[in-house]
């Protein structure tokens, strides 16, 4: 047993048991995998190594490795209608870069999201590799609409001549125009990149408009709302294929988690089932419920509402911070994440917003009136802040209810 093998070890498992199964998870980029591809996780997979492509290995003994990646190749491809595949990149950042090594030199010019609109670290922040190896430029969302304005970014692409452009976000709860992009893309001779890492799972269900027949390249994890093991994913156009694949191995990684690939395999294949695309509904219908709740008690929403898995509150008519709401929160066993608002005063580590997503509490089972519940008891949190009786009244409230939403049901 682990706990006479690693006593330690064992007791951080059990307390992040506990934590997961007495908390609810509003965390946008967090979901729950299914029970089977756990299992895939720990299991055999892990002891292989198969660096090198299928029926291309620089190691023997990888027949049964090569099937399952060819497999998780094959329904990644179908899952999301592309040409080309590359399932070995061990997170959406190595996706990412491996997608601007495809077809970028050091220097190049990519012109991406703002992180304070909601883009991510990997679209050209300074701190990152990819404001590091790239010149990148950037586009904002509107002040007054805090929404893109597309003829805004093509004009900041028709003056920067940017050789990639940058789509998707990782706090924008908005429906994204990739057609827009796309057009905008080939007025200027720019390739299109397409990061759908909080939406691919929307984007199988056909409620999010996919990128994937017009990007060059589109990158995406494989949880998040697709529900899968953590890691990344590339599409691209077949002519690309040769490229992303090299920038990948010998370029950027080594041996790929054979485990992972295995799970990810997993993970599309139930992603192709009925109840995948009633799940994707239920998050959506869940998030703009948990929206309305908010607003009905007078927070800002960042953008007015949500067309997604996702919302950003504005907190600066609460007299609180981010960082301040965030830690009140998980008191009480609701678990967020602090998150920058557009043109936001406040350092990253402090911020003024927080981002409430939906994802895994559908996986939950939770609906549309539960979302009620939750918005009641973050608001009494944050009236009740200096209230600690209050405050352990709500906990254990919000304990109760999460006992009643197991994360792994009993079959």
């Amino acid at each position: 047993m682990l706990k006479n093998i690693d006593e330690e070890v064992y007791n951080a498992l059990l307390c992040e048991q506990k934590k997961q199964r007495d908390t609810i998870g509003l965390i946008p980029s967090e979901n729950i995998v299914s029970r089977d591809v756990l299992k895939l996780m720990g299991s055999v997979f892990t002891n292989k190594y198969a660096e090198g492509y299928p029926g291309k290995r620089y190691y023997g003994g990888c027949r049964f490795v090569d099937e399952i990646e060819n497999l998780a190749i094959k329904r990644a491809c179908m899952l999301l209608g592309a040409e080309h595949a590359n399932v070995q990149p061990h997170s959406g950042s190595q996706a990412n870069m491996a997608a601007y090594f495809s077809v970028l030199k050091p220097g190049d010019k990519i012109l991406a999201m703002d992180i304070l609109a909601g883009g991510h670290l990997t679209h050209g922040l300074k701190v990152n590799f990819s404001g590091i190896f790239y010149q990148a430029v950037f586009y904002n969302v509107e002040r007054e609409t805090e929404e893109i304005d597309y003829d805004r970014v093509r004009e900041i692409a028709l003056k920067e001549k940017p050789k990639m452009i940058v789509c998707g976000a990782s706090s924008y709860s908005r429906i994204i125009d990739f057609n827009k992009f796309y057009n905008i893309s080939q007025e200027v001779g720019a390739y299109l990149l397409a990061d759908i890492a909080h939406i691919a799972g929307l984007v199988v269900a056909n409620l999010h408009p996919s990128p994937v027949h017009l990007a060059d390249f589109v990158t995406s994890t494989t949880h998040k709302t697709l529900r899968g093991p953590r890691g990344g994913l590339v599409l691209c156009k077949k002519e690309y294929s040769n490229k992303l694949d090299n920038s990948i191995i010998p370029g950027i990684q080594g041996g790929p988690l054979m485990h992972i690939i295995a799970a990810k395999a997993l993970a599309f294949k139930e992603a192709m089932r009925p109840d995948f695309f009633d799940y994707q509904k239920q998050i959506i219908k869940n998030c703009k419920k948990l929206c309305e709740e908010f607003k009905n008690r007078n927070y800002r929403i960042v953008s007015g509402g949500t067309d997604n898995h996702l919302f950003v509150i504005d907190l600066r008519n609460k007299r609180i911070n981010g960082n301040e709401y965030e830690k009140l929160l998980e008191e009480v066993g609701i678990i967020t994440n602090k998150n920058l608002i557009p043109y936001d005063p406040q350092p990253p580590s402090i911020t003024s917003g927080l981002r409430i997503g939906t994802p895994l509490v559908t996986s939950r089972g939770m609906k549309e009136n539960d979302m009620a519940l939750i918005a009641e008891w973050m608001d009494d949190t944050l009236k009740n802040r200096e209230n600690k009786k209050v405050l352990k009244d709500i906990a254990k409230k919000v304990r109760r209810f999460a006992h009643e939403f197991p994360i792994y049901p009993s079959a």
